[in-house]
C-alpha cells in the first residue's frame, strides 16, 4: 500500500514502507518525550523519598536511576530485557521508577505475553517493597493503592495501542493483498484477452492465407495454364489478399483500442448464416466440398453460431493445408435440448500433389478446443480407420 511521502515522517519506524530499522521523525519526538517523562517521573520519585535515604543508598538509586535512562533507548529492540531491568532497579532506585513506567508500557506495547506476565510480576514486588525501603509517612496500604493503579494505566494504556497498531497493520496488510489480488486479476483479464486476440488472428487469417497459398500454388505449377484461368485465379488471390487486409484491420482495432477510432461501422461476426457462403468462397476456390445444413440459422443463438462458423472454416482450412485435393463433407445438425453437432470429414484422394505445409498447424486445433471448451462442448478430430480426416464437435443448445 502506498502512502503519501509527507506521511512517512508521522508513522512510526515499523509501520513505515520498507522499514530499515531506523528511526523516523515521530520516533524521535516521541523519544525525547519518554526521557523528559522519565526523568521528571524519576526525579519526582527521589525527591520525594530524598530524607530516607542514607549516603550509600543515594548513590545507588542515581546510579541504577541512570543506567535505566540509557536503558530504555534499546526499549524497541529489546522491550522484555529492558522492562525486567528497569522494573526491577526500581525496587530500590526513586530515579528508576520513570524508566520503569516507560519500559511497562513499552513491553504492553511491543512485547510478548511472557514479557507482560514477567514485567508484571516484578512491579508487584516493587509495589510491596519501594513503600518499605523509602517510607513516605503515608498509610502503607495507599502506597499499594497508587501502585497499583498507576500500573494498571500505564500497561492498560500500553495495551491499547498495541490493539491500535495491530489492527493498522492488518489494514495495512488487507490493502497490500487487495492491491495486489487487483494487480493478479489486471494481468489474468489481459491475459486472456491476448489469448483471444490470438485465436481471432488465426480464425480470420488463416483462412484467406491458405486460399492464397492454394492459388499461389497453382499459378506456379501450371504457368502455362489458359489465360482464362490464371486470371480467374489472379482474381481469386486478389479478393482474398483484400479480404485478409480487412481481417487484419478488425484485429489491428482490437488491439489498438476497446471501440474504433475511424467512425466506421463495426463488420458484424459470422454466424450459421454465413457458413453456406464460407462453403462456396472454398468450392471457388478449387475444393470439393458439399454442406449438409440441417438447421435453421435463424433459430440457433448468434454466439453459438459463430463458434460453429469457426469449427466449419477451421475444419476447411486444415483440409486445404493438408490435403489439398480432398473432397471435403461439412455436416451441421442438431435440436435445442441435445446439442448442435458439426462434423468436417477431408477424404484425400490416394495420390496427392506434394505441397509444403503452411507454418502454424496444430495452433488452430488448440485455440479452437479452447473456445468449444469454454462454451462447454466437445472436440474430436484424428484419422480415421479408412484414412479420412474427420473434426467432429458437439455444442449444448439450451431450450
Amino acid at each position: 500500500m502506498t502512502t503519501p511521502r509527507w506521511h512517512q515522517p508521522l508513522l512510526p519506524g515499523e509501520l513505515r514502507e520498507n522499514p530499515d530499522g531506523r528511526r523516523s521523525a515521530r520516533d524521535w519526538i516521541v523519544d525525547v518525550l519518554m526521557y523528559v517523562i522519565a526523568v521528571g517521573v524519576g526525579a519526582g520519585v527521589l525527591a520525594d523519598s530524598w530524607e530516607e535515604h542514607g549516603e550509600t543508598m543515594v548513590f545507588v538509586d542515581i546510579g541504577l536511576g541512570i543506567a535505566c535512562l540509557i536503558a530504555i533507548w534499546w526499549r524497541r529492540s529489546h522491550p522484555a530485557l529492558v522492562g525486567v531491568l528497569t522494573t526491577a532497579a526500581g525496587i530500590v532506585s526513586g530515579l528508576a521508577a520513570g524508566s520503569a513506567l516507560i519500559a511497562g508500557f513499552n513491553v504492553a506495547l511491543r512485547g510478548s505475553f511472557r514479557a507482560i506476565l514477567a514485567v508484571l510480576g516484578v512491579t508487584a514486588c516493587s509495589i510491596f517493597i519501594f513503600p518499605l525501603v523509602y517510607a513516605s509517612g503515608e498509610p502503607y496500604l495507599l502506597d499499594l493503592f497508587i501502585g497499583a493503579l498507576i500500573t494498571a494505566v500505564v500497561l492498560g494504556w500500553g495495551l491499547f495501542a498495541r490493539a491500535r497498531r495491530e489492527q493498522v497493520l492488518s489494514l495495512h496488510e488487507r490493502a497490500a493483498q487487495l492491491e495486489a489480488e487487483q494487480r493478479l486479476r489486471v494481468d489474468q483479464a489481459r491475459e486472456a484477452e491476448r489469448r483471444r486476440i490470438a485465436r481471432e488472428m488465426h480464425d480470420v487469417l488463416a483462412h484467406r492465407v491458405s486460399l492464397l497459398s492454394l492459388h499461389a500454388g497453382a499459378l506456379e505449377v501450371h504457368p502455362d495454364a489458359p489465360v482464362e484461368e490464371i486470371t480467374r485465379a489472379a482474381g481469386v488471390v486478389r479478393a482474398s489478399a483484400h479480404q485478409a487486409l480487412e481481417d487484419l484491420r478488425q484485429v489491428i482495432d482490437v488491439l489498438r483500442a476497446a471501440e474504433p477510432t475511424t467512425g466506421e461501422a463495426e463488420r458484424p461476426q459470422p454466424t450459421l448464416r454465413d457458413v453456406a457462403a464460407l462453403v462456396d468462397e472454398t468450392r471457388d476456390a478449387g475444393t470439393a466440398v458439399e454442406l449438409a445444413q440441417l438447421i435453421d440459422a435463424e433459430s440457433l443463438p448468434a454466439a453459438l453460431g459463430r463458434t460453429v462458423y469457426r469449427i466449419v472454416q477451421e475444419g476447411l482450412t486444415n483440409a486445404r493445408k493438408h490435403a489439398p485435393l480432398a473432397a471435403v463433407e461439412t455436416t451441421v445438425s442438431g435440436a435445442p435440448g441435445s446439442g448442435v453437432v458439426v462434423e468436417v470429414v477431408s477424404r484425400p484422394p490416394l495420390a496427392q500433389l506434394g505441397r509444403e505445409a503452411i507454418p502454424g498447424a496444430g495452433a488452430g486445433l488448440i485455440g479452437l478446443a479452447e473456445r468449444i471448451q469454454l462454451a462447454g462442448g466437445r472436440l474430436e478430430h484424428g484419422h480415421t480407420e479408412t484414412g479420412d480426416y474427420r473434426l467432429w464437435a458437439w455444442l449444448p443448445w439450451h431450450e
